[in-house]
């Protein structure tokens, strides 16, 4: 059998105010395309389908005229789980329609173990694979708030409760595959896939990866996870990586960079193809669909850089930071001179030299979307002069207000 592992669409995000339907379009034809040349039996979509819990109807149209697609080509069989970014309530309404078409949707956590657990078929009807599909697992579903505990109790709590989860799922899936192995003498692969964060996972800046409980909590250990998974899909971090060097614990990353921070980075999907020698795992390089480009220094440097993607006819969207020491009061317009008549795009300036110790707005150019919650909050801080003693314990309480905000699924009754 072979598998292929992909994660965080994120689909409806801007960039700077700029849809980007069109390069999550073009990516999505060509993971069709790539499914069909590398005759993939299974699709593992490891959660961060959308970029936020109410997605509009153009990332709705995308996301579900995909998985018709897919589902009607050689590949069997589809599994979706949620990330921090979903509403487990919407993923979840639709996903007894999409069992017809081969696609196992789990939204949320489930009391019984099996709710997470599928067998996959081949085409004569004999079992290939047991799935452990485990979604994003919300801090209220995996601890017990108790008052006045501490960040280390709080911590305990949440690693303990995220293994004792995966290894229900995991042991009720260990049963289903002795079952198979003992009555039709068929050995089949352990896969599973999970929304979370792992201890030494890399990460950009930039690039939109939200912590998904308060501070650092629950940076979990790749020792947390049964050793019966043959192979783990992971989602939630956008750099494709291997989990502690480990070759069968991957994030496979987003498919396209989510931000500047991203824009050299190389992005994957991840295949594993399941034979009689054992799990053979490779990556493919996704194509770059819309160019990203960052330019830093003073005015001169600036515009012979774009007079260079000029002349190479480059499309890109530009972030430029202005660091030059000059008085530079025409900087947009001297920018938008440059970039004119061609294909490029200004998304963003930042112009260093006019910081102007403002709460909300620190630079001329500077716009809501280019700074976080965390970073409002700071601002407001230095604003009222807080002493460094007491932000610690005011950041961590600020940061616990998020997650609750964060983990609330808007889409429920």
């Amino acid at each position: 059998m072979k598998i292929l592992h992909t994660s965080d669409w994120h689909l409806g995000r801007s960039l700077y105010g700029k849809k980007r339907y069109e390069e999550f379009e073009k990516y999505l034809e060509w993971l069709e395309n790539t499914i069909k040349e590398e005759q993939i039996e299974t699709l593992l979509i490891a959660g961060d389908i959308f970029d936020n819990g109410t997605p509009g109807n153009r990332a709705q149209e995308l996301y579900y005229r995909f998985l018709f697609k897919v589902s009607s080509s050689a590949c069997r069989h589809i599994v979706v789980i949620a990330g921090n970014h979903d509403s487990p309530s919407f993923l979840n309404a639709p996903k007894e329609l999409l069992k017809a078409l081969n696609v196992y949707v789990v939204g949320s956590a489930a009391e019984n173990p099996l709710k997470e657990v599928f067998v996959l078929n081949d085409v004569n009807d004999n079992p290939e694979a047991v799935i452990c599909a485990v979604p994003y697992l919300r801090d209220r579903d995996i601890r017990t708030v108790e008052a006045y505990e501490t960040f280390e109790e709080k911590n305990e709590k949440l690693v303990e409760g995220i293994k004792k989860h995966y290894l229900e799922v995991c042991d009720a899936a260990e049963k289903i595959k002795n079952e198979i192995l003992n009555s039709k003498g068929i050995k089949v692969p352990l896969i599973a896939l999970g929304h979370l964060f792992c201890a030494g996972g890399k990460t950009v800046d930039g690039d939109g990866v939200r912590e998904l409980y308060v501070g650092s909590l629950a940076h979990v250990n790749k020792d947390l996870f049964p050793q019966n998974i043959d192979y783990l899909a992971l989602g939630h971090l956008h750099v494709p990586q291997k989990v502690g060097e480990c070759d069968n614990i991957r994030y496979s990353g987003s498919p396209i960079p989510m931000g500047y921070g991203e824009a050299s980075q190389e992005k994957k999907v991840i295949i594993v193809d399941f034979g009689e020698e054992g799990q053979y795992v490779s990556e493919i390089t996704v194509p770059v669909f819309q160019k990203l480009e960052r330019i830093t220094g003073d005015l001169k440097k600036i515009i012979e850089k774009i007079d260079v993607l000029r002349f190479q006819n480059s499309d890109a969207w530009l972030e430029i930071e202005y660091t030059g020491n000059e008085v530079a009061g025409n900087l947009r317009e001297a920018l938008d001179d440059a970039v004119a008549g061609s294909a490029m795009e200004i998304r963003r300036i930042k112009n260093r030299q006019l910081m102007q110790g403002l709460i909300i707005r620190r630079e001329e150019e500077e716009e809501l979307d280019d700074i976080d919650e965390k970073e409002v909050f700071v601002r407001c801080m230095d604003s009222h002069n807080v002493p460094e003693e007491e932000r610690k314990i005011l950041i961590a309480a600020y940061s616990e207000i998020l997650s609750s905000l964060y983990n609330e699924d808007t889409n429920a009754e």
